[in-house]
């Protein structure tokens, strides 16, 4: 049996023909027309006035950031439970990450530890400035809490919507919720274009971040330049890619709920087994499906993982939190414990799009004898 991949990227014979269209086409060059429809694509899909294509994720949050103008000394609050590169972004530009604890009932950002910290920051008087919420696992931020408290501090939203690419809060879609969202197409997520990123926003944010993301090249016949820019842009190529995936998104969210579906119905039966809560209100993409395990097991996610690396599959804790990371642990944090409990007891398994039933079955199988529920 080949290895059973975490995410794995999901291809078509359709994606190929895109690419080498594009190929074809000769337009090889950074820019061209599949980019440009790449992100006429996005603006229909989020409702957002405009798209950038970028090289990833942490490219676009990075310049989100110079966008809305958040530089040295500027407090910006984040989620802690989440992939360093959200928080790597706020330091790139000389500001200060206010990490935020996670709300039990989403695993996402805790508004009342936001309301918080906005408080005990105004009351310290260096105000928040911005706040950076992550869509975890392919499930929006209860977002009406979220924009509330924003609103009463006068603080702005970049949604880091890296991994909730097609789900929807109250039905609205992710990205849409700040001044900015941020998309990721790494290899692992739910479309891929091998590597890059989408920002969407208003016309003026998105103008900006596609000057930057050009080495802030001024409009002349010669190369003239007022300021440091950055190699930033989208490939049309993969563009191109990234346009065939994106067809398939509604597809791809039906496959992996069906593949959560399994996994709650292959451990129905365990009920120290939990997995990640869903509010009435959202509309995940299940990038990930995510159980808990109840302490009474006496297996850690860590244990399990060994185990099933043991039968060729990937599996993955929960984001160890932001506060526990050395680069990280003399930040400023508002916790109430839930991510740490999370990390402890978490786990991430094979997900994919293309994940089979049979390999789904040998994989909850592969779980139950781990915890000798066989």
């Amino acid at each position: 049996m080949a290895r059973i991949y975490l995410s794995p990227p999901s291809t078509t014979e359709s994606d190929r023909d895109s690419l080498l269209e594009a190929f074809d086409s000769n337009w090889i060059a950074p820019i061209g027309p599949a980019l440009a429809g790449f992100e006429a694509d996005f603006v229909a899909l989020t409702g957002c006035e405009a798209a950038v294509g970028v090289t990833s994720g942490t490219a676009g949050l990075h310049l989100s950031l110079i966008a809305a103008g958040i530089g040295v000394g500027d407090r910006v609050a984040v989620s802690t439970l989440t992939f360093a590169a959200t928080v790597n972004a706020i330091v790139y530009v000389g500001a200060e990450p206010i990490l935020i604890d996670s709300d039990v009932s989403s695993w996402n950002m805790c508004p009342h530890l936001l309301r918080e910290a906005c408080m005990w920051a105004a009351a310290d008087g260096r105000p928040i400035k911005a706040v950076v919420p992550v869509d975890l696992y392919g499930q929006c931020c209860d977002y009406d809490a979220i924009v509330s408290v924003c609103e009463e501090f006068g603080v702005l939203i970049i949604e880091d919507a890296a991994e909730a690419l097609g789900a929807r809060w109250a039905s609205k879609p992710a990205g849409s919720f700040g001044r900015m969202g941020v998309f990721s197409f790494n290899g692992n997520k739910i479309i891929t274009t091998s590597g890059g990123g989408m920002v969407v926003g208003n016309s003026e944010d998105i103008a900006r971040i596609r000057h930057l993301a050009t080495q802030a090249r001024e409009p002349e016949t010669y190369y003239q330049h007022i300021e440091v820019g950055y190699n930033y842009r989208l490939s049309n190529l993969l563009a191109a890619l990234g346009r065939s995936q994106l067809q398939t998104l509604p597809d791809r969210i039906a496959s992996r709920t069906r593949v959560n579906e399994l996994y709650r119905k292959g451990f129905a039966d365990i009920p120290e087994i939990g997995f990640s809560p869903k509010s009435s209100l959202s509309e995940p993409n299940y990038w990930l499906s995510c159980i808990t395990l109840d302490c009474s097991l006496e297996v850690s996610p860590h244990d399990v993982c060994w185990d099933l690396a043991g039968h060729d599959i990937e599996a993955r804790p929960l984001w160890k939190p932001m506060h526990r990371q050395p680069v990280f642990a003399s930040q400023k944090a508002f916790l109430n414990g839930v991510s740490d409990e999370l990390f402890a007891v978490g786990l991430c398994l094979p997900s994919g799009s293309g994940l089979t039933e049979s390999d789904q079955d040998f994989v909850i199988q592969s779980v139950r004898k781990a915890l000798n529920r066989t």
